[in-house]
């Protein structure tokens, strides 16, 4: 394990920190990547003095198709490569006519292209060795269209259903793949104070990302294919049908909205 890494993205920050601190603390060695000036030096830094172990990093914008093709070149030509977690993501809250073309685009380039260009990038080195894992970030708007979110859960639907394609193609070979479907995350002060607004229900439905990041990375080892960690969220998803959830979800959404402004 030596000179083999585990390649995480949105690695500075939120979630995909505390995958990061998870892994390192496993002995991991780690290739972080994320946007530039959000700390990730420091934090390679960091990981490297505390646990021992290989931290490489690399600062790019992965909402530009040719910077994933770069940062997959760089990858394949210098490392071995057995676990790869396609963390980046980004969403928003707008009116979908209000929201500028380049809002739009890049959800969609982020989410959707980044993810499904590095995960094809990466597959051979992958392949290569003895036993790899793939674990995507999607969430639990998957599972529901939002009215002043529209594209968001468009693209994590898009996420979960190329997940599940994915681990069904590559059974039978040394590569397997995994979706996570998070609910709200307390991963800054903005957020966790935005949750403590909705009251009960969305304190007791959000999440410690440290501990999401530790319960992920132990159902990926027991080759758990769908990781549910928002059990109540869960329940209310899959039980009300569209035409229930839909409105619930959209009014609350659209007083989020009416409240920011």
């Amino acid at each position: 394990m030596e000179n083999i890494f585990a390649v995480i993205t949105g690695s500075s920050q939120g979630l995909g920190k505390s995958f990061a601190l998870e892994l390192a603390s496993k002995k991991r060695n780690l290739i972080l990547i994320s946007l530039p000036n959000e700390g990730l030096e420091n934090l390679s830094e960091k990981l490297e003095k505390q646990f021992k172990i290989k931290v490489l990093y690399r600062e790019t914008d992965l909402c530009d198709r040719n910077n994933v093709l770069e940062v997959s070149s760089w990858i394949n030509e210098n490392f071995k490569v057995n676990l790869l977690i396609n963390n980046a993501g980004i969403g928003g809250t707008l009116k979908f006519e209000e929201a500028s073309s380049s809002y739009i685009e890049k959800i969609i380039q982020l989410n959707v292209l980044a993810t499904a260009l590095l995960t094809h990038q990466l597959l051979f080195n992958l392949k290569q060795q003895e036993q790899s894992y793939i674990l995507n970030v999607s969430s639990l708007a998957a599972f529901s269209p939002i009215g002043y979110k529209t594209v968001y859960p468009a693209s994590k639907a898009f996420i979960h259903s190329f997940s599940r394609g994915l681990c069904q193609e590559l059974k039978g070979t040394n590569v397997f793949v995994s979706v996570v479907n998070p609910g709200p995350m307390r991963t800054n002060e903005d957020i966790t104070r935005r949750i403590k607004e909705q009251g009960f229900f969305g304190n007791i439905t959000s999440l410690d990302p440290n501990k999401v990041a530790s319960y992920c990375i132990r159902q990926l080892e027991k080759r758990d294919s769908v990781i549910m960690v928002n059990h109540v969220s869960c329940i209310f998803l899959w039980l009300l049908p569209i035409w229930i959830k839909l409105p619930i979800l959209t009014n609350k959404i659209k007083k989020e909205l009416n409240i920011a402004r």
